[in-house]
């Protein structure tokens, strides 16, 4: 080694082989998969009630439905993203999630002491969009680095289970609101997010940093500890050791190369992350929230009935379920079903909506309302499948930024939609005859090249996104290479 010049990549390890005392090390549960949970539940639950109140979702809250009412939210998740992925590498995880609970805390309270003031609702929803996308980043690698390898797709897809939640409590809570009530919705809205909020900041003390955090600044005792954190109780010396050399692995080979190096390597996985992620934006939309509207009225001939509801608990359900066997099954597998029905019940609905008279008919109305409900369900088994992938797709020095690229095209795809699109029968066949072909050809295209992970380590995760393609399939009794 020349005079001068260092090494990046050497651990000085000074820290214990013993477990270290914890004030919660009682705990019947993971302290770090407890945070997770009720993270998820709370933060994101409120991101996905202001995000509903974005996509038709504003029915009898008194404020205007405008373009900049319903795109203002999404445009803070862009701005939030982009300062995440510039903190991520420089602050304890911790902060992120305190930063993020306090600007809900702010939304919050906004709703509820002006709820019928345009100008300070639309505040109120930039700022609870920049916390939502300020702690997408985190949340999603975070949890990347923390999940055993074996259970990583369920503690990531946490973030749109809780973002499914949150749009069911929105929908319901709109769809069956009485105006004649002496307070208004905005007002429960923010009350809800209040009690989110607290409950967030009363979980931050369970909240575990990742080793890999500490590692990449050379500090081996706290990475030890933290390691220690995220062990089962069962785990023994040799077992926290390996795991720690795992880490340890994972930091060194992601700062051996140079940072150009690491961008043109994203390429591949980034172009199959934006052909898997940015679908998400099409499983809810303001045309599907317009369409599920008007086909429950012409069918049922009234919102205040059981299909709206149906509609949106399908969805969350569809995540829970994908939550309980995508370890197992395999996350590819869930994914390619779920595009395929959605892609398949999209252009179905695009049949239907190609005949004007049909708008009219409370038979073919019913038959797009069950359709949208379908529909929700396989998009549940999808979207539930992406944050795992977006925490393992990128170079570890560069995904801060890549994750954050993903999750802003994903808002752009909303804006995009909420400006352009018109509610008229030609358009709706026109959108979903577009949605459900890209559907299509996305599953086929992700069918060749996206990897099954499961099971896999960050960095065994890492190599198999940058090939060109990857035919592969993980179940339970066979594997296919």
């Amino acid at each position: 080694m020349a005079v001068g010049q260092t090494n990046p990549d050497i651990f000085i390890e000074v820290g214990s082989n013993t477990r270290p005392d914890s004030k919660l090390q009682n705990c019947c549960v993971n302290r770090q998969r407890l945070h997770s949970i009720i993270t998820g539940m709370v933060i994101f639950s409120y991101g996905g009630m202001d995000m509903a109140q974005g996509l038709g979702w504003n029915l009898y809250t008194g404020i205007a439905d405008t373009q900049q009412f319903s795109f203002c939210w999404f445009i803070g998740v862009i701005i939030g993203a982009i300062l995440g992925a510039a903190a991520f590498s420089h602050v304890p995880k911790l902060f992120f999630y305190a930063f993020a609970t306090v600007l809900q805390l702010i939304d919050a309270i906004i709703c509820v002491s002006a709820p019928y003031n345009y100008d300070a609702m639309v505040a109120a929803r930039y700022i609870g969009g920049i916390g939502i996308g300020f702690i997408s980043v985190a949340f999603i690698i975070h949890n990347a680095e923390v999940a055993p390898n074996d259970a990583r797709g369920k503690w990531c897809a946490v973030e749109q289970s809780g973002l499914g939640l949150g749009i069911a409590v929105q929908v319901i809570m709109d769809s069956m609101w009485n105006p004649a009530l002496p307070f208004g919705n905005n007002q429960v809205h923010g009350i809800i997010g209040i009690v989110f909020a607290i409950v967030a900041i009363a979980v931050l003390i369970l909240s575990v940093e990742s080793p890999i955090f500490y590692l990449r600044r050379n500090d081996y005792d706290k990475a030890s500890d933290c390691q220690w954190e995220l062990m089962d109780k069962k785990a023994t010396p040799k077992d926290q050791r390996e795991a720690l050399e795992e880490n340890k692995s994972y930091v060194s080979e992601g700062t051996h190369e140079t940072i150009g190096h690491d961008l043109v390597v994203a390429i591949v996985p980034c172009i199959k992350m934006l052909l898997c992620r940015c679908l998400v934006a099409f499983s809810f939309s303001m045309p599907l929230t317009q369409t599920i509207i008007a086909s429950s009225d012409a069918w049922k001939g009234t919102l205040y009935s059981w299909p709206i509801i149906v509609w949106r608990i399908l969805r969350w359900i569809g995540t829970l379920i994908s939550i309980l066997v995508m370890d197992k099954l395999g996350r590819k597998l869930l994914a390619m079903l779920g595009l395929v029905c959605m892609g398949g019940l999209m252009l179905g609905m695009a049949g239907i909506y190609s005949n004007y008279a049909n708008t009219n008919s409370p038979y073919y109305m019913g038959q797009v309302c069950r359709l949208s409900m379908a529909f929700q369900m396989f998009a549940g088994l999808f979207v539930a499948c992406t944050p795992a992938y977006m925490g393992e797709a990128f170079p570890m020095r560069v995904k801060p930024f890549c994750v954050a690229l993903i999750v802003c095209i994903e808002q752009l795809i909303h804006i995009i939609v909420i400006v352009t699109f018109k509610k008229t029968p030609d358009s709706f066949y026109k959108y979903y005859l577009a949605v459900g072909i890209i559907l299509l050809i996305s599953m086929l295209s992700l069918l060749v090249t996206l990897p099954e992970t499961t099971k896999m380590t960050l960095r065994e995760a890492g190599h198999r996104f940058r090939r060109l393609h990857d035919i592969s399939f993980r179940g339970p009794l066979t594997k296919i290479r």
